[in-house]
């Protein structure tokens, strides 16, 4: 029976392209309904696609073999953005605002909206992980109803190159398959510490390393907030090659990793320098020359992870220490190399996530973390509807020479047509069908995108217009203030011409007492006053005598 109701997530990993289905289920688990994979050694470096070709012919696959599964149509899918090129990097924005103003969500919003339009060359904004307010002396998480003269938005803007979101949408078109709409912004590494960390984890301050094949992925928190993160272009592929350059086959060499390799060895005296490490098929290697060439390298993925550490400037408030997954975890002593190297004495190696499954059995070795977060974090439906199909005509009396024992094993159709070719036909139309309706689901949200884009446009333009009239307002204050009642007047009829309603009443006022005092201060208005002034003068002198 047909499933009409799963969410699909894609990893676009190093080693291999995962993917999986599963369906939410009430109590908060998740019934994982179909799996499928496939290398992506040659199609993706660095957790980034380098080749599309072969990238969208993989998709293809793991969307086939998913669909098989399922017995149904994949319309959307949950891709993570990740690979070497994410990074976060901080930006602060700054108002200063008249004394005693309450801070509103408008202002908030528009401190993000300024801060997502910071231009990055080369780079693009994927999410933004919010740092503290600084009001006054004071670091706020929530400043709306604060009262102040000057606010500083903190943030933290998670990037990546251009190409790595765009990449990705472009081997979705192909295949064709959409990525899901609440899916455009979703982060990977942000993801795995939703599904791995613990609430108490992220408050008290921990670091995340993901051991990855080409890619080692470090986030830091502290108050459940994100503070750093960082992709080292060092992974477990490193290892396997280090072994190569000994003239041993790539295979062979993730083989003895495998099954050999350790992250740490304790030293010890007497040595047998001739102990060697053998594979089955006859490949071997010198056991002190493969634990070398281990520790050399893991050192060195271990030191770039310290490093990053304390350029999160975090590296004293770490309160929960570190939490690490990932595939590299598997590699034998790994805790005890990573307390040597970082420092870190409180560890805990997270094989799974916090997320119950059911359903088909998933290894829990680190190596599916990733790919169970991104499922976790979908939320939309991704089955593709597709319409009814007409039941099929009665076929006609049978004219051909075709056995019945032929139509039976399946050889031949009813009507004597070649079964293997009236299945091709109807995979191709049904494929026609499925290009067609996410072709228009596609258009749909395009154009659904567009009037929203207009939409947003139009209220910022009428939101910077207001601020400029109001700008207009406070200036023809001062001048009227300062006695330059005509400068004060024409800022005032500047400010009218932009037809802002909700100010027109305070032009007015405004207008009115600087009609006023300029009358006052007029030559024949200063002559009033004086003439007036001695009519009073004189009069209180009659009272006195």
């Amino acid at each position: 029976m047909a499933v009409t109701d799963f969410i699909v997530a894609i990893e676009l990993g190093s080693s291999k392209i995962s993917g999986i289905a599963g369906k939410k289920l009430p109590d908060g688990s998740i019934q994982i309904l179909a799996t499928a994979s496939e290398n992506a050694s040659d199609c993706i470096r660095k957790g980034v696609i380098y080749n599309l070709d072969k990238t969208t012919l993989s998709l293809t696959s793991i969307i086939k073999k998913l669909e098989s599964t399922l017995k149904a149509s994949i319309g959307k899918v949950y891709i993570g953005m990740g690979g070497q090129s994410l990074r976060t990097i901080r930006n602060t924005e700054v108002r200063h605002m008249d004394e005693d103003t309450k801070i509103s969500q408008e202002l908030i919003d528009e401190l993000k909206d300024s801060n997502r339009a910071v231009p990055i060359v080369g780079y693009q904004i994927l999410g933004v992980a919010p740092q503290e307010y600084k009001v006054g002396n004071d670091l706020i998480v929530d400043p709306v109803g604060v009262q102040t003269d000057h606010i500083e938005a903190r943030f933290l803007n998670i990037i990546a190159r251009k190409n790595v979101k765009e990449n990705a949408a472009k081997c979705c078109d192909l295949v064709p398959i959409e990525i899901a709409e609440d899916a455009e912004d979703l982060i990977a590494p942000l993801a795995l510490a939703d599904a791995v960390l613990t609430s108490s984890e992220k408050r008290s301050g921990c670091v995340l390393v993901d051991f990855g094949a080409d890619t080692t992925t470090v986030s830091v928190y502290k108050n459940n907030i994100l503070r750093h993160l960082a992709v080292i272009p060092l992974g477990g592929n490193n290892i396997t090659r280090d072994i190569c350059s000994q003239q041993i086959e790539e295979d062979d060499a993730e083989a003895l990793k495998i099954r050999f390799a350790q992250a740490y060895v304790e030293p010890t005296e007497n040595e047998d320098e001739n102990k060697s490490y053998k594979l089955e098929n006859g490949c071997s290697i010198n056991a002190i020359l493969l634990e070398d060439i281990v520790e050399a390298r893991l050192n060195e993925i271990l030191d770039n992870v310290a490093n990053q550490i304390v350029l999160s400037g975090y590296e004293n408030k770490l309160l929960a220490g570190a939490v690490i997954t990932g595939g590299g975890i598997n590699l034998k002593n790994i805790e005890e190399a990573f307390v040597k190297r970082t420092k870190i004495e409180k560890i805990r190696v997270a094989k799974d996530s916090h997320i119950s499954l059911k359903g088909m059995e998933i290894k829990k070795d680190g190596t599916n973390n990733t790919l169970i977060a991104l499922l976790a974090a979908g939320k939309v439906n991704c089955c593709l509807m597709m319409p009814e199909q007409p039941k099929p005509e009665q076929p006609v009396k049978k004219t051909t020479n075709v056995s019945a024992k032929d139509i039976e094993i399946g050889l031949f159709t009813p009507d004597g047509e070649s079964a293997v070719a009236a299945k091709e036909e109807e995979e191709r139309k049904l494929q026609q069908k499925k290009e067609a309706i996410i072709a228009k689901q596609k258009a749909e949200r395009e154009a659904q995108k567009a009037a929203e884009e207009a939409q947003k446009a139009a209220e910022e333009t009428l939101r910077r217009k207001k601020a400029d009239c109001e700008d207009l307002i406070q200036e023809a204050i001062r001048l009227k203030n300062d006695g330059e009642y005509n400068s004060a007047k024409k800022k005032l009829e500047k400010a009218r011409k932009m037809n802002i309603a909700e100010k027109n009443e305070t032009i007015k006022t405004i207008e009115q007492e600087v009609l006023r005092l300029k009358s006052e201060n007029s030559f024949w208005g200063n002559i009033s006053k004086k003439v007036t002034k001695a009519i009073e003068t004189v009069l209180d002198e009659d009272k006195n005598d």
